[in-house]
């Protein structure tokens, strides 16, 4: 086996130079005699390296050859390296490059910061999420080749939770923006005699944009919060990491019954909401324009097309999907203490309203392009 020579040193000095010949292996094994040599180097004065000899260096080498150039250079000496071995240039010049953690580093303003600091982590939430969805997908499917696994009486309960129970508040929801889509539209429209006009305006847009999106929003606000604060305080509880090693996937128990009983229910939502909706609107139509019930049910069926009330409850799984989701994720990224559940239920009603505005966006564009 061929011997390695320990780093060491030869110091010369001419006039006011000092020259150190430096020779050996200069790895993180060998060092401890060139480390204890160069100690003793303070008192010189103007230093230039004789770095010709190395016959092995590392980075720990290299590092207590920067941290030395860096102590004379406090001390006032000007310092210099000649005739680094080709072998190390590239390392010698990539560590060199990088300033000590201590040095101080250029100023930047905190707006600037904070701008960088927060779009890096929305790009990195954004690749969590999406392999947050591939995960809960890969299951979907494993689940379905084994239908046995599926939680039917879990579905059974979020459909009540998520449906039944939430009729009041849709229903109140629904009712007002029908009074007040009625109450705005009806003002105008009499100053051009066009009172019978106000069927067209509620049935369509009720039920084309209004009511899935108002239900999508009561939704997120109601359900969504739910399910991340659920799931959040299992997570605390460390119930989730207990059915893990009890070998149940919290896939197929907690996330896929929440996604698809909602997903089975906006529908239905958005029916109930269309119908509250469209009798809030008949309200207000006969109490300021004397419009009868039976006139303005007659008005709304040559009105309203079937296709504007499919166009409704097609969106509401998509919502439906975008709020399950989101609240979900955001429930399994609560950490081990209170304040997180609070910081992420505001966080995941946030999202999904923006995700829903953002799909029904998406829809609007589409099908005007499709003249649907």
């Amino acid at each position: 086996m061929q011997s390695v020579t320990p780093a060491s040193l030869v110091i010369t000095q001419q006039d006011v130079h000092t020259y150190i010949v430096c020779s050996g292996s200069w790895t993180i094994e060998h060092l401890s005699d060139a480390a204890r040599n160069l100690e003793t180097l303070l008192p010189l004065s103007n230093i230039t390296w004789d770095m010709r000899g190395i016959t092995d260096i590392d980075s720990s080498g290299i590092a207590l050859w920067q941290l030395t150039n860096r102590t004379f250079e406090e001390h006032g000496h000007r310092c210099e390296t000649i005739a680094e071995g080709e072998d190390h240039s590239h390392l010698f010049r990539l560590l060199y490059s990088k300033p000590l953690p201590d040095t101080p580093m250029p100023p930047v303003p905190s707006w600037l910061y904070r701008l960088g600091k927060e779009s890096y982590e929305t790009f990195l939430g954004v690749g969590t999420f999406l392999a947050y969805l591939g995960e809960a997908f890969v299951l979907l499917f494993y689940t379905l080749r084994h239908p046995h696994l599926i939680r039917y009486r879990s579905i059974g309960a979020h459909i009540i939770e998520c449906g039944a129970k939430a009729l009041p508040i849709i229903a109140i929801s629904a009712f007002l923006i029908g009074v007040v889509v009625a109450y705005q539209s009806v003002v105008q429209l009499q100053k051009f005699g066009a009172d019978i006009f106000i069927v067209d305006m509620i049935g369509i847009s009720l039920t084309r944009e209004l009511a899935p999106l108002i239900t999508a929003i009561v939704v997120a606000g109601r359900s969504g919060s739910a399910f991340t604060a659920q799931i959040g305080t299992m997570k605390m509880t460390q119930e989730i990491d207990a059915m893990k090693t009890m070998g149940f996937d919290p896939f197929t128990f907690l996330v896929w019954p929440r996604v698809i009983a909602l997903m089975i229910v906006m529908p239905l939502l958005i029916f109930f909401a269309d119908m509250v909706g469209i009798f809030g609107g008949m309200v207000i139509a006969q109490i300021h324009s004397h419009l009868s019930f039976s006139e303005f049910i007659h008005r709304l069926q040559g009105a309203l097309a079937l296709k504007h009330y499919i166009i409704g409850l097609v969106k509401g799984p998509f919502f439906a999907f975008l709020i399950a989701f989101v609240s979900t994720y955001r429930g399994f990224q609560v950490s081990m203490n209170t304040e997180s559940i609070g910081q992420y239920t505001t966080k995941s009603v946030v999202n999904a309203i923006f995700l829903v505005i953002a799909c029904d966006a998406i829809f609007s564009v589409l099908l005007t392009e499709l003249k649907l």
